[in-house]
């Protein structure tokens, strides 16, 4: 690890904190009894209490590897990111189980933000280390909606995989994403637990 990477230490992680606030209600793994796995991975309404970290977090998937909360500084609408659940900084620190879930939850989780939002066209973006635009050095993707027009910019520029210009997201509009982004996820598990029964 680089001296770049340790922005701050890991019990100061703010996507630690997400991750404690919202511990995966069963022990067992995505891979070892999927359907009731999945089931667990999705809370009801009055599991998602925004006042359980500061700042607020909008959560709208936790599993035993994997989390997926709204940003809170957002670049478009519907902004999301999926997060290993445990610290680790970089994609190459990963283990294979958080790599698979992962790699099951991108594709449910873009379709989810795709139709709260109804944007079609999306970015999914992971930086790695400081020099590469990682603002908080913990492993997370970011959905990104790519609506048809831009935001208005106002003298600063909209940069991709950096900084650019973001505006905080409002409690009650988190709140209301994040509950649909739940519902339709709900949704999008059905289908999946669907078709394992069909294997």
């Amino acid at each position: 690890m680089q001296e770049t990477d340790l922005h701050y230490p890991p019990d100061a992680c703010p996507f630690c904190g997400i991750a404690s606030a919202y511990p995966f209600p069963s022990s067992q793994g995505l891979w070892s009894k999927k359907e009731e796995a999945l089931g667990d991975a999705v809370p009801e309404e009055d599991e998602c209490g925004v006042e359980r970290t500061s700042p607020s977090s909008f959560l709208v998937m936790r599993s035993r590897d994997v989390i997926a909360f709204l940003d809170i500084l957002p670049m478009t609408g519907g902004h999301l990111l999926v997060a290993t659940r445990n610290h680790k900084v970089k994609v190459a620190d990963m283990d294979a189980d958080e790599s698979r879930e992962i790699g099951f939850w991108l594709p449910l989780l873009a379709r989810t933000v795709a139709k709260v939002t109804g944007v079609t066209d999306y970015n999914i973006v992971q930086n790695n280390g400081a020099r590469a635009a990682q603002v908080v050095p913990h492993v997370h993707f970011h959905i990104i909606p790519r609506p048809a027009t831009m935001p208005e910019i106002k003298s600063r520029s909209w940069t991709m995989f950096g900084r650019g210009q973001r505006d905080d997201l409002d409690d009650e509009e988190g709140a209301r994403i994040a509950g649909e982004m739940r519902r339709v996820l709900r949704g999008e598990l059905e289908k999946v637990g669907k078709s394992m029964v069909k294997l």
